[in-house]
Parts: C-alpha cells; sequence; structure tokens
C-alpha cells in the first residue's frame, strides 16, 4: 500500500453519459502535453461504446482515465527521478488510489513509451492487461538527434523564449519564428498561463529534460517481444495494438521493420498504419485512428 502523501498524478475520468464502467483505460499524452489533448477523442470512443458503435461485449464497457504525466499539466512537482521508470510507477500509485478495476492503457509518443513501461510492471501483478495501444512511438534507445522527433529543438525553444512573455499571441509568434508551425504553436500554448507582470511557461523545463533524455536512452523492445502471460477466459489473445503515422519521422524505417515481423509472428499483437497520418494521430487523421482503436476495445 503507497503512503498517503506519496505522488500521484492528476487525472479526469472520462465515460459516456449514464455509463457504469466495467473496466478502465489509462490515456498517456506526449512530451509537452496533457490529459486534456485526449479528451475530445476518448469521449468520442465512450460514447460509441454507448451507442452500439463499438464492437465487442457491451456488458464490460471501458471508462477512460485521462493522465497529466509528472511535470505536465496539473501534475507539477514530482519527486526525483524523471524517469520512464518512474513515471509508470506513477501510474501504479494512481490505480491503487483511485480502486478503479484498470485493465488497458493507451499511450502517444512519449505517453506510448511510459505505456510500455507501465505494462512491463503490470505482468507481475495479480490481474492482467487486456488491452494496450502504443500509438507512433518507437521503442528504440536512439540519440534525440537522429529520432526524428522535434522535441529537443522545441526544448531548446522554450528555455530561450525571455519571460514574462507580453501575450500568448507573442509565445506564438515567437514559436512560429523559430520555424515550428502554428499548430504546434497552439498546442504548446496551453502551457502558457498569465502569472502577475505577464504571461509565463508553467513547465518545469530542467524535469522535462531529464525525461526526454531517459525517454531517448530507453529500449522498451522487450515488452512488445516477450510472450504476455496466456489470456484468461473471455481476453483476445491479440491484446497489444501499435498505430503508425505512415508520414511519422518518428519511428525509423527499421523499427517499422521489426514492428511487421514481430506481428507477422506474434499473436499478441497488431501493426496498423495510418497512410495520411504524420506523428499528431488524433489530429492527423482521428477518424482513422478512431476506427482502429474503436475495432480492437
Amino acid at each position: 500500500m503507497n503512503a498517503p502523501d506519496a505522488f500521484v498524478p492528476h487525472h479526469a475520468l472520462v465515460s459516456a453519459p449514464s455509463a457504469a464502467p466495467a473496466r478502465w483505460m489509462l490515456v498517456l499524452h506526449g512530451i509537452f502535453g496533457s490529459g486534456a489533448n485526449w479528451r475530445t477523442f476518448v469521449r468520442r470512443l465512450a460514447e460509441a461504446q454507448a451507442t452500439g458503435g463499438a464492437p465487442g461485449p457491451a456488458a464490460r464497457p471501458w471508462g477512460f482515465i485521462l493522465v497529466d504525466l509528472r511535470a505536465h499539466g496539473l501534475s507539477q512537482s514530482p519527486p526525483a527521478p524523471h524517469t520512464i521508470a518512474a513515471a509508470a510507477d506513477d501510474l501504479l500509485r494512481l490505480g491503487d488510489r483511485l480502486g478503479l478495476d484498470i485493465r488497458g492503457v493507451m499511450g502517444h509518443s512519449f505517453g506510448g513509451k511510459v505505456a510500455l513501461a507501465y505494462l512491463d510492471r503490470r505482468r507481475a501483478g495479480p490481474t492482467e492487461i487486456e488491452r494496450g495501444f502504443i500509438l507512433d512511438v518507437d521503442p528504440s534507445a536512439r540519440p534525440a538527434g537522429e529520432s526524428g522527433s522535434e522535441s529537443p529543438g522545441v526544448l531548446e525553444l522554450l528555455r530561450a523564449i525571455p519571460q514574462p512573455i507580453a501575450s500568448r499571441e507573442a509565445f506564438l509568434e515567437a514559436v512560429q519564428a523559430a520555424g515550428f508551425s502554428r499548430g504546434i504553436g497552439e498546442w504548446l500554448a496551453m502551457n502558457v498561463r498569465r502569472e502577475g507582470d505577464g504571461f509565463r511557461i508553467r513547465l518545469d523545463l530542467d524535469v522535462l529534460n531529464d525525461l526526454l533524455t531517459d525517454y531517448f536512452a530507453r529500449d522498451l523492445w522487450h515488452v512488445l517481444e516477450e510472450p504476455p502471460a496466456p489470456a484468461g477466459a473471455g481476453v483476445d489473445a491479440r491484446r497489444l495494438h501499435v498505430v503508425l503515422g505512415g508520414r511519422s519521422a518518428s519511428v525509423s524505417p527499421e523499427s517499422r521493420a521489426r514492428f511487421e515481423a514481430l506481428a507477422a509472428r506474434a499473436p499478441w499483437l497488431s501493426v496498423h498504419v495510418l497512410p495520411r497520418a504524420g506523428h499528431w494521430l488524433h489530429v492527423d487523421d482521428p477518424d482513422g485512428l478512431f476506427d482502429a482503436i474503436r475495432a480492437a476495445l
């Protein structure tokens, strides 16, 4: 049992109106994001179950837990160390605190590696994970400069912007002047808040640097490649689902080939590619991602 004052990340529960979820899925955002990034998408999933739009046993509907991972959103001032493993341990404490039947996890990008680490920890637990969705993340360890990720450049930009910032629009202009899109700016601006004499970035950039460093250093292929425990009664044997953006540079060609080879021989894993999507699957092709996840719930 965890100590009452142990760090537990901020979270929000999402389910269809009047629904009584029988099982719950953690939803984990990417670096610099927050659980709110996925609220619209998972509300659609929840409501599809309630209206009969999702296949599978209607008697066991899913609810969703939007998590602000450590040092993101409202989950500020977490204790060290700031690693993927620590973020996964935060989720175990969250599960203990909530007392809900958490049987699934969905993670995008940075959150995808946290999801893999969480899946690894749950293998030794008394209850099994029934669904894992790994969204456009490369499980390999790679130097940040070779990752295809914009995150190191974004971190450098955020460090360089003088604070206080005159306005939210001034922040967006600084992001675009550094070569990033307006969309990236709008996403980052979710972390900008009015404070005293102006606007400030509500992120501990030193902690995020530690998290990114560990993210790029961590190899978690074994979580996907090692067979899970035999599925229990009523549980689909194909429990892990990888969804990749066809235009994304965040997953290397070598890792894409490794995913496909694994899916060809591993009955517990599937790979789905959204041809039109880049890294931001739920933005670039929300319908395609919705269909892929809904079909596997």
